[in-house]
């Protein structure tokens, strides 16, 4: 029975991939990286900030991964501006809320950023429980984050479903034992199906509880 609901942040709630990946672009010419745009999509799939800074700079020690962090996550606060919801999420978030379900955000992102976003976006309030990548030891596809927003909301991960963009976030949940929809457009929903999600929406027009309920049947 479906009794929670969790959804990742970037890619799922908001459409934030390209204020990202210009953020971490302009992050990485700073310090002396010149990325294409093909080695950039590495950012898009739900990795920890540790990650993707030791994928691009290598070995770093903490302090350095918290000072980079901080000048990445600048450089998003000026990207902001540009990004918006993805659409239908706030029509299925009344849904949801209206049928008393209990909604999680998690989010490989630090909780400062996702904290911030959901603010301006006036989200917050939906969310019950919010789990971030600095609260966990391992990012996607490792399901400790997913795990911990079941926890959170004091329910089983076998009546959760998530919501997710990226094949390491699929996986993350499916591997926590929740049932996964993927957000996303040809070529990348495929990659989705591949990773184990029940299905793959475009965007949230049209969703309705009804439709999300017959998963659990």
């Amino acid at each position: 029975m479906l009794k929670s609901v969790i959804f990742d942040l970037d890619g799922v709630i908001v459409d934030s991939h390209p204020a990202h990946m210009r953020a971490w672009k302009r992050f990485l010419v700073s310090v002396g990286k010149s990325p294409t745009e093909a080695e950039l999509e590495f950012v898009r799939d739900g990795r920890k900030k540790e990650a993707i800074l030791r994928h691009f700079l290598g070995d770093l020690d903490k302090d350095q991964i918290r000072a980079y962090g901080r000048e990445k996550d600048l450089l998003f606060k000026e990207e902001v501006g540009s990004v918006s919801t993805v659409a239908g999420i706030r029509d299925l978030l009344n849904q949801l809320n209206h049928a008393g379900l209990p909604m999680a955000v998690a989010s490989s992102g630090s909780s400062e950023r996702v904290h911030y976003v959901l603010h301006i976006l006036g989200l917050g309030d939906y969310f019950a429980a919010v789990v971030t990548g600095d609260q966990v030891a391992n990012g996607k596809p490792d399901p400790a984050i997913f795990s911990k927003a079941a926890e959170k909301l004091q329910v089983s991960p076998g009546d959760s479903l998530a919501f997710e963009d990226s094949v390491s976030g699929v996986r993350a949940a499916r591997t926590a034992g929740m049932k996964c929809l993927g957000i996303a457009t040809p070529p990348r929903s495929q990659s989705l199906l591949e990773a184990g999600a029940h299905g793959v929406l475009s965007d949230f027009l049209g969703t309705s509880l009804s439709q999300i309920r017959k998963l659990f049947l």
